[in-house]
């Protein structure tokens, strides 16, 4: 309607300024005048302004901050809810009121943890850009270099390896705005699947003293489940991410090989080439899409490593139904009644998800482990062996001899052998991905051992790491992802499966694993309350 009166007005004093010579300047002012006019009014009339919207009310979760996910402290730091400093401060307290019985964070940052959620709080009140995990509460594994401080990896002679600088996951945890409040237990040289050592003693379990925490990102494991960080760094050569996850009721990821950078400057050698092709740095925490938010941080470039894999966190998904191999288990392998409960219902939770889930073997998983065991062994013998031996302890040796027996000891064309035959089986189970595209996998089949089962004997060992988490092991010799989530309870102990997905899929991996933990729950709410 204002543009038609506008038009007209115009219009007119156009005719009439064309047909009357006489017309003078100022009744063409004056026509204009009056057309503006009634533009004005009728715009006032049509066109409303909208009231300001008033900002959304922060809103803070549920409960004390300590018991929120990563990806809700996050948000509630972002949006004003909480500080850092006082989530930061709540995580401390916790750390304060729990580690004490658990011994699972063994370097205590709480002084610079405070400076650095002072410094977050004064970056986001100067509206300066807020990294994807800015003021939230991590742990660090004590056997990746973190600047100024020695990386012991649980070994006392290793006091003089003083860090240069933080190590890749450190330096993209502390870029996305992550605050580091402690650092974490491992075993000696982090070679052990329970976590114990002469330099900070025996980490627990909090869900029950008398089973293991696991091993070797153990202290990680049980940290982030009694509450103390949102997100818990840890490594993984052999099982050392996925079985502390089983032990303590949480989620990870180990990731594919090269997808998270790995370097420590304090390290006297290189490390030998399977170990680098076997080995992976990943995150545990008690969600799973903590678990996902945590791999993105981790996974930024550093040109310190050579092996980094620029890899896009998400695939194509599948067509169709998603198919799903339950692994069969070698008949060799005896299997706890509470270990095929806990199977099949993860496959219920899968298929009541739109999954298809079907029991069948995968590519030669007694081959595959053996080929891990003979090279990591080897390796470990010729590069490694003779300095650790000298400077750790009777437990260790134990744990070690035990390894051993079950390896083949290789000279030079065995060891190139077992390294050719290591191509052949990733193909096998790169073909197997392409009709099932997600393993579903035991971690364990045996219920949780006691925290220092590994120093009983070495037929112990042998029995841990061939006769119950041969599905772990073997995995790393692969370089595959491998997640694992908490699925129930036995006798008050949490039990968890495997996903194994094809190379750098841990987006498939991990959406069955969310898909598992939307039906089965997060069951640390459960340790929590027996805690209190």
């Amino acid at each position: 309607m204002a543009k038609k009166t506008a038009t007209k007005k115009k219009t007119a004093s156009k005719q009439a300024a064309k047909t009357s010579s006489k017309t003078s300047t100022a009744r063409k002012a004056a026509v204009a005048k009056a057309a503006r006019k009634a533009v004005s009014k009728t715009a006032k009339k049509t066109v409303k302004t909208p009231a300001p919207r008033k900002p959304a009310a922060a809103r803070r979760p549920k409960g004390p901050a300590w018991q929120w996910s990563a990806v809700e402290t996050a948000a509630a730091i972002r949006s004003g809810a909480i500080s850092a400093v006082e989530t930061v401060e709540a995580h401390l307290e916790r750390m304060r009121a729990v580690n004490p019985k658990l011994n699972a964070v063994v370097v205590d940052l709480s002084e610079e943890a405070l400076a650095a959620a002072r410094a977050a709080d004064k970056q986001r009140g100067r509206g300066g850009e807020l990294g994807l995990l800015h003021g939230v509460p991590v742990t660090i594994k004590e056997n990746v270099d973190y600047e100024g401080r020695p990386n012991f990896n649980g070994v006392p002679a290793n006091k003089d390896l003083v860090a240069p600088s933080d190590s890749p996951v450190v330096r993209n945890l502390k870029k996305a705005g992550a605050i580091v409040i402690g650092l974490t237990n491992t075993p000696e040289f982090s070679f052990r699947g329970f976590t114990d050592n002469p330099l900070h003693g025996l980490t627990l379990n909090p869900w029950d003293p008398n089973i293991t925490c696991g091993g070797s990102s153990g202290g990680a494991g049980s940290a982030v489940a009694a509450g103390i960080g949102t997100i818990a760094h840890g490594n993984d050569i052999g099982g050392s991410l996925r079985w502390p996850a089983h032990c303590n009721g949480v989620a990870t990821i180990k990731p594919t090989q090269g997808r998270i950078p790995a370097f420590n400057g304090s390290a006297t050698a290189e490390r030998p080439m399977l170990a680098h092709l076997m080995s992976a740095q990943g995150p545990l925490a008690r969600h799973v899409g903590d678990v996902r938010l945590a791999l993105e941080v981790m996974s930024q470039r550093d040109p310190r490593d050579p092996w980094w894999v620029p890899a896009p966190l998400a695939g194509p998904k599948p067509k169709g139904p998603i198919k799903v191999a339950l692994a069969k288990i070698p008949e060799d392998m005896d299997v706890d009644p509470s270990v095929h409960a806990a199977l099949r219902q993860a496959a219920d939770h899968l298929e009541r998800s739109g999954y298809r889930v079907s029991e069948v073997d995968v590519p030669d998983i007694n081959g595959v482990w053996q080929t891990w065991c003979d090279i990591i062994t080897n390796e470990t013998v010729v590069m490694q062996e003779a300095g650790m031996l000298k400077v750790t302890s009777e437990d260790f040796h134990k744990a070690w001899g035990g390894m051993k027996a079950k390896a083949g000891v290789l000279d030079l064309p065995a060891w190139m052998r077992a390294t050719a035959a290591r191509n052949g089986h990733i193909r096998a189970w790169q073909l197997f991905f392409e009709e099932y595209p997600v393993v579903l996998a035991p971690t364990t089949v045996k219920p949780t051992p006691g925290p220092r089962d590994d120093t009983v004997s070495a037929e112990r060992v042998r029995e841990i790491f061939w006769g119950e988490i041969r599905f772990i092991s073997a995995i790393n010799v692969l370089g595959l992802p491998g997640a694992v989530v908490p699925v129930t309870l036995h006798d008050g102990k949490p039990i968890g499966v495997q996903l194994i997905a094809g190379r750098y899929r841990e987006d498939l991996a991990l959406d069955a694993a969310a898909a598992i933990e939307k039906r089965a729950g997060v069951l640390t709410h459960r340790l929590w309350e027996a805690m209190a």
